[in-house]
Parts: C-alpha cells; structure tokens; sequence
C-alpha cells in the first residue's frame, strides 16, 4: 500500500487500546490497528481505531486468544495470558504527531516516530497481563496496546529496521533504542545540556522530559547502556515463537542472578565524625617521611583536613608523591614532573590552526573544552569573572591532559573533577598531576564501553537490596529499579549535589578508600534511605521520582551522609549471611580454607574500622556455614 510521500511497512490488526488498565473491575478497550509507515523520509509507528460506520468501535471488545478470527466476545477471561502489549507516551505540541484526544471515553489515533524511542520495557500491571512500556521524549502518557493476535516480534523485526533494540543489563525487562549510527550515541553532555548552568536547568529538564533527559541523555554521552548491554544474540533475538495453544511464559530476566539477602540485618552502629588532620608535622621524619600513612588516612576518613593542609596532603592521597618519599625526593619529583608537563603542553601548543583543521579528534577536545572551562563553578572566585587566569589554568590543564591520555582524551564532567583541584593547589603542574591520579580512580567512568558504571549501578542495587528490599520493590515497581537517577552521583562523585567547600572534604575522606573503595556506593545508599519516607509515602512515580532525587542536589547535610554511609558499612560488615556478592562489593569476602592461600586475597586497609564496630559490641547475624570470617585487628580509630 502506497500513496505519495507515505509508505505501508508492517500492519497489524487485533491490537487493543486499554484506557484503564490498572482497574481490573473497569477494564475497556478498543479495537485497532498498529503499523508502521515511511513518512516523507521518516519512520513513524501509528495506532488507529476500528471505525464502524464513521464511529468508534464498541468500548468492550475481545477475541479468544486461540482462536484466529474465532468468536467475538465482550467477556474477558482473566486466565489466559496475553501478547505483548505497548504503552507509549508521545511528545506534546509536535506538528507532525498526532496527540491523543480522549472524548466521550473513546481514544483517537495516535504516532510516533521513531527516532524518538528511548525504551521499551515489558510490565505487568494488576489485571495479570503483560505489556510493553514504550517511552519516548513526551510526557503524554497513552493507555496501553495488547496484541491479542500476536505479531509483537514482526512488529519488532520491522521496527529494527530503522532503530537497535537491545536489552540492558541493569533491567532485564527493558530494552533500550537506538539509531543504527553509532555516531549518534557519542554525542556529548554539552549538547543534552545536563551539566549546563544556564536557564534550561536539570530539573525543569527532568520535568519536561525525564527519562529522555536519564537514559538518552547519559546513554548519548558515554555510550552507557550500548556498551554494557547484551549482544544480538539475546532474548530479544533468540527468542522462539510459542507453540500455539501454550501458555504466555513466565516472565524471565535473562542474564541476572537473583539476590535475596535472606539476612537479618542487626542494629546499625552510632557513628560520630572527627576533627579534621591540623598538624602535619607530627606524622613526618627528621628527612621528611611521612611515618604512619594509615593514621593519616583514618585521621582524613575521619575528619577531613584543615584547608591550609589541603595543597600538602591531596598530594600524597592522590599519588604525586609517595608515602615513603623524603623531603628531597619530593623537590626531585616536582622537578622532573614539571618538565614533563611542559614536553607534554608544549604539543598541543605548537599546533597550528591549519594543522588543527586537519585533526578533527584535537578539534573537538579543545571545542568541548572551551564550552566547559566557560561554565565550570563559575561562582566561585577563583573562576568568576571574565579574563580570569584561573579559566585559562583551568583550559591549559585540560588540553594538556589530552596530550597525556590519548585513549581517553577529554569527555565533558573531566572539567568538574580538575576545578578544586586547581582551587586548592593554585598551580598549574601540581594540578595536572593531581588530576591524573584522581583519574587513575575514575577514568572508566568515562570510557566508552561503561563497563564501570553498568557495574557500580549493580553493585549499588544489590546494597540496597540487602539494606532495605522494601525500597528496591518500591523502586522497580515505578520503573526506577535500574536506579538510573543515580548516575551522575556516581560519574563525577557528587559533585553537583554537594557545595564547593563540602566536595572538597568529601573527595578527600573517598580518597582515603577506607573503609572500602565503594564508599561512594554506600553513600548513594544512604541518601536513598534518607529519603525513603517521602519516596514511598508520597507514592511517588516514575517521573516524580527523578523530580525529587534531583532537587536534592545542594540540600544534603554532608557530614551526615558520610555518618549514615558509615554507619550501613559497620552495619553490614558485622552481618555473617551476607551474599558473597554483597560481601566483594565491600571487601569483605573471606575466602574458604582451600583459597586461603590465593596471593589476590590480601587484607584490607579497612579492616580496623571493623573491629571498630565489632569492638563496639554491636548485634551480628548467625554465621552462615558457607564460609568463616577470619579474626580482625584491634581497633585503631584515631
């Protein structure tokens, strides 16, 4: 079927529009069709209603499931299990979409183009029946679509025509779309605008258009999902039709373990924070030698550092210097690291403009940067201003950096890790160097593949899960168990939930990576819980909930979070029926007397916080018979 500038690719009839499904006693549905058509160059999926002489069909209407072009019946038997089915939402006030319009309790027609499909996510509401969430850019939500004659998987061969479907990892029920060129999933957080400053900020942002704002715009930046999820031959792909007359399977989430903690958490541990490190002095050598790095460390994790501290100590916390190094190979270092700065600036310096239109990688670093340097904590004075050397430091650092990774280069949020770095140093080689150990830290977070931020997502569910399933069900239920909303927590360390002076006491007690590397995860976990009342009380949606946890952003007591952060670790480390996956995410797994010898289990730098709590006397779970916890070190908390 063609007509002029319109062609008919994929039609299928028996697909029923329900307007109440999450009311089993009220259930009504229309009949219609769902195709997808060529539209002066562009690809769109359309749903439109059986007409019956001009008017809508009736409001009630079923066929047998097993029975193609069977009886018509207005009876719904609530024991058989359906197709899959679509539930869309299309974006508001676009000339080419038709919106739906509700009138005299029947639906109209509605489309959707296809280049603005984020996901689609298999659900089940309360009638028992399965369908497809599909989101797109909008907030007009649509009732949903059930295929009562099948034809999703021609439906999803036609759409993979123009879009990749492919399945996330952190989800098994949702897929996620993308175009077929790759180049459009490299776009960077400038273009989305979710580290811009200006008027279109990220709440309005996430009101408007939510999870476009989440999973497009994240997933655009680094490749998030792309990378980490399953190959082509997943479900999606592999997946057999069902024999005629069988049963709908059960739903199934390939590729996931399923972790139930199964383990009584005891009473979680009181923890007051420190004074903050003030005499330096005291930990160094007549030559200079810093003589207990791991009391300087619990000091830090404890109580942060003085500020006039700060330029000294970041130095040696983030790897510039060695613990061990005495005062006179700490001015050879400076020596030789700043003529290695300089070989390295010097590069990207002696580029001239006709060589650098030939480098479009080069180009395009020093484009982004640019943008970034500009906006990048502007309200703080040492970058406030026009002509402001601190943002020429800032752009030259940068740059630089690109000279010493090029693998990695720049990608936008790099600009918020090296601004208090160069607050606090006031120098551009101490800086940069610096910088380089922070992103010895973080740096796959901003690789392409994001395997480390598809990991820190899981490992941050499975805390939760241990901590409190009554969240995460609550969560999953509203289309947030993927905890999607954290991301940039995790990206960039809190950067922009927390206030300038604050980020620089919190990085400094995480660089201390006691009393585990994932503190930062058991940060996240303690924020949630703080706000589990109003998540849950509030009976907050999908929507609402990224609303909510991106207002916090400058409204957290840090010390707080750091003492609950703390007080979830103690809490679980006492616990001896914790998953052994909850125990790596930790560093708490104990190896079983045939792997004691294995060189790669060394103990922690963080085990004298445990016996901290354990000296405490706290309530510990009954041990499992799976393993055996070895004996702890005293406690030696400053």
């Amino acid at each position: 079927m063609e007509t002029e500038n319109r062609k008919l690719i994929f039609e299928k009839e028996g697909v029923y529009l329900h307007t109440n499904a999450k009311r089993s006693n009220q259930d009504t549905t229309i009949p219609g069709f769902i195709r997808i058509v060529e539209k002066d160059g562009e690809s769109v999926l359309e749903w439109s209603p059986v007409q019956d002489d001009g008017k809508n069909a009736p409001a009630v209407f079923y066929a047998k499931k097993d029975g193609e072009g069977g009886e018509e019946e207005t009876n719904f038997d609530p024991g058989y299990e359906p197709d899959w089915a679509v539930i869309g939402t299309v974006k508001q006030n676009r000339e080419k979409e038709k919106t739906p319009v509700r009138d005299t309790g029947h639906w109209g027609s509605f489309s959707l183009p296809l280049s603005e499909l984020y996901s689609l996510r298999r659900a089940r509401f309360s009638l028992g029946r399965n369908f497809m969430v599909l989101t797109s850019r909008g907030g007009d939500p649509l009732p949903p679509l059930h295929f009562h004659r099948g034809g999703t998987r021609e439906l999803f061969r036609a759409m993979q025509r123009y879009i990749r479907l492919v399945p996330s990892p952190v989800d098994g029920r949702l897929f996620l779309a993308y175009p077929h060129d790759s180049g459009a999933l490299s776009q960077s957080f400038d273009e989305l605008q979710l580290f811009d400053d200006g008027s279109s900020d990220l709440v309005s942002r996430f009101i408007q258009d939510p999870y476009a704002t989440t999973f497009g715009g994240f997933s655009k930046v680094t490749n998030f999902f792309r990378g980490a999820l399953r190959p082509p031959e997943s479900p999606l792909h592999s997946r057999s039709p069902p024999e005629p007359n069988s049963a709908h399977p059960p739903d199934d989430e390939p590729g996931f373990e399923l972790i139930t903690c199964g383990a009584e958490l005891g009473p979680r541990p009181k923890v007051t924070r420190g004074q903050p490190l003030d005499n330096w002095e005291q930990f160094l050598d007549p030559e200079g030698r810093v003589t207990d790095p791991q009391k300087v460390k619990e000091l830090v994790f404890r109580g942060g550092i003085i500020p006039s501290l700060r330029k000294e100590v970041w130095k040696f916390l983030l790897g510039f210097y060695p613990w061990n190094s005495t005062a006179k190979e700490r001015e050879d270092i400076i020596r030789v690291k700043t003529d290695e700065y300089f070989r390295m600036k010097v590069q990207w310096k002696s580029v001239s403009e006709e060589q650098e239109m030939r480098n479009s990688l080069l180009r395009g670093y020093r484009s982004l940067i640019e943008r970034d340097v500009n906006r990048t904590d502007r309200q703080n004075s040492f970058f406030s201003g026009n002509e402001n050397p601190g943002l020429k430091l800032l752009h030259d650092v940068l740059m630089t950096y690109c000279m010493y990774n090029f693998d990695l280069g720049y990608v936008q949020g790099m600009s918020d890790l090296l601004a208090p770095l160069l607050f606090v140093t006031q120098n551009e080689v101490e800086s940069f160097w610096c910088l380089t150990g922070f992103m010895d830290l973080v740096h796959k977070n901003f690789e392409e593949s994001q395997e480390a931020m598809k990991q820190q997502l899981l490992q941050l569910s499975l805390l939760l899960k241990a901590l409190d399933p009554e969240l995460c069900d609550y969560l999953d239920s509203q289309d947030s168990g993927s905890l999607c909303f954290c991301f940039r927590w995790l990206l960039i360390w809190y950067k922009r939930e927390f206030s300038f002076e604050d980020i620089l006491n919190l990085w400094e007690v995480l660089w201390t990576r006691l009393p585990c590397e994932n503190f930062h995860l058991l940060m996240a976990c303690a924020i949630l819980e703080s706000q589990r009342g109003e998540l849950i009380g509030s009976n907050h949606d999908f929507n609402t909930i990224l609303k909510h946890i991106n207002e916090l952003n400058m409204k957290l007591d840090l010390q707080t979070v750091l003492q609950g952060a703390e007080g979830i670790y103690l809490q679980l480390a006492q616990c001896k029926e914790l998953s052994v996956k909850v125990q790596e995410v930790l560093g708490l797994y104990v190896a079983s007397s045939s792997e004691e010898g294995s060189p790669d289990l060394e103990p922690k730098e963080t085990d004298t916080l445990l016996s901290q709590a354990e000296a405490r006397g706290a309530s510990s779970c009954q041990p499992s018979s799976s393993y055996t916890a070895s004996p702890r070190p005293p406690p030696t908390y400053p």
